[in-house]
């Protein structure tokens, strides 16, 4: 469950950090790959201007004399495909798809263009397009060729980026496994284990990071989340605490370990460290929220007003931070802002009991018997439901029997 803190496709507790180091050596990794561009051949006179031009490092002036190159010559491939490097090159990436797809539309077989074209949709951030044109390269790629190994690395990082997790693993995996010293790249490798349920695997690859870095405090954050969600509470709270060990400092390190805590109602000792997640980052939405609902239970609704009023601003969407504030407020008595906060909650998560039950019990305190009636229902039905899929998942039907008796 924890591994929502860091998940883009989740939204409860923390906002997701930027994507891991891996992405910046896949970044490296590209600039390097953009040399497997096609080798000019010897070239009319009419051509040298812009060869010449390219060759020293003049792109703008390249990129002209081609264009001027393709108003004699429209049809020519190896135009569009120097074009397309050239704007590369001067980090107009989407121009430089443009002009690759242009070149293959021509002669599809071009040299190269192909994956100057993956690239270029990498570095355009069209995860999904990049990886259309890198695994056909990598499954045509020899099975021991460096090629095929710089190739599954594209292929893994292009799956990442485009927050495909499970299909980005064997590929990224394979890449580990040829690169004994590639930190980054096992953090990623772990990243996506995570977020593809994949936690064993998480754990594997965490020991294969210690290997390298001993005092990987993001390492430890990972094994921490895979812990939890393997139910493994005190070995989770033991990796976060060894990340923050590690780094105090770690966007995230210490909100994790106080929410754990939290999760285990140790609430004075969770505290401190959502306290220190705020001292790195004022406005962490989820860190100001869990330490408002600390000081709700600690009997503090002062300071917890102040830090789930501060949350709310920041992002109105949790629906935590409202609930909260709404039993506060209706503990104090003030009714109708216990009222706009729980009916705030309750459009957030409509299929969450807690919203309908407390609201049920306030419009009862208000004398609304019959609104109250419909939020005990909702709260019921809500509940039913969950129960019957449970009930079904744990008994599930049986295969009917055809008349003469057989499956």
């Amino acid at each position: 469950m924890f591994a929502i803190m860091n998940n883009p496709g989740k939204s409860r507790r923390a906002p997701a950090r930027p994507l891991p180091a891996g992405i910046l050596f896949a970044a490296l990794l590209l600039c390097a790959a953009a040399g497997w561009t096609q080798t000019a051949a010897p070239q009319p006179d009419s051509r040298q201007t812009a060869l010449q031009l390219e060759k020293h490092g003049s792109n703008a002036e390249a990129e002209a004399a081609w264009r001027a190159y393709l108003d004699a010559h429209p049809a020519s491939a190896e135009a569009y495909a120097h074009l397309g490097l050239l704007q590369a090159r001067q980090e107009r990436y989407q121009d430089a798809v443009v002009s690759y797809r242009k070149a293959l539309a021509l002669h599809a077989t071009v040299p190269g263009v192909r994956l100057n074209l993956g690239l270029a949709l990498f570095k355009a951030g069209q995860m999904k397009d990049a990886v259309h044109e890198f695994l056909p390269l990598y499954q045509r790629a020899p099975a021991a060729s460096p090629d095929r190994q710089r190739l599954a690395i594209l292929v893994g990082m292009s799956y990442y980026g485009a927050g495909q997790f499970a299909p980005a693993v064997p590929y990224l995996k394979q890449a580990a496994a040829h690169d004994s010293s590639n930190l980054a790249l096992r953090l990623t490798l772990a990243h996506s284990c995570l977020w593809s349920k994949q936690y064993q695997c998480v754990m594997d690859t965490y020991h294969e990071i210690l290997t390298l870095n001993a005092e990987s405090a993001e390492a430890d954050m990972l094994a921490g989340e895979a812990l939890d969600e393997m139910k493994d509470a005190a070995g989770a709270i033991e990796q976060f605490r060894a990340a923050v060990k590690a780094d105090p400092r770690m966007p995230d390190a210490h909100f994790g370990l106080g929410y754990l805590l939290w999760t285990k109602r140790q609430y004075p000792e969770a505290a401190p460290e959502f306290e220190a997640e705020l001292n790195l980052n004022p406005h962490h939405a989820q860190a100001l929220t869990y330490l408002g609902d600390v000081d709700r239970r600690l009997s503090r609704p002062d300071e917890a007003i102040q830090m789930l009023s501060k949350a709310i601003q920041i992002d109105p969407s949790i629906e935590l931070a409202h609930l909260d504030l709404g039993e506060i407020h209706a503990e104090a008595g003030r009714r109708d802002d216990a009222l706009r906060e729980f009916e705030v909650a309750a459009k957030i998560a409509p299929n969450d009991v807690n919203v309908h039950w407390r609201l049920g019990r306030l419009y009862r305190t208000m004398g609304r018997q019959q609104e109250a009636k419909a939020e005990f229902a909702r709260a019921s039905s809500i509940t039913e439901a969950a129960d019957n899929a449970l009930i079904k998942r744990m008994n599930p039907p049986s295969t009917p029997e055809a008349p003469d008796g057989s499956k």
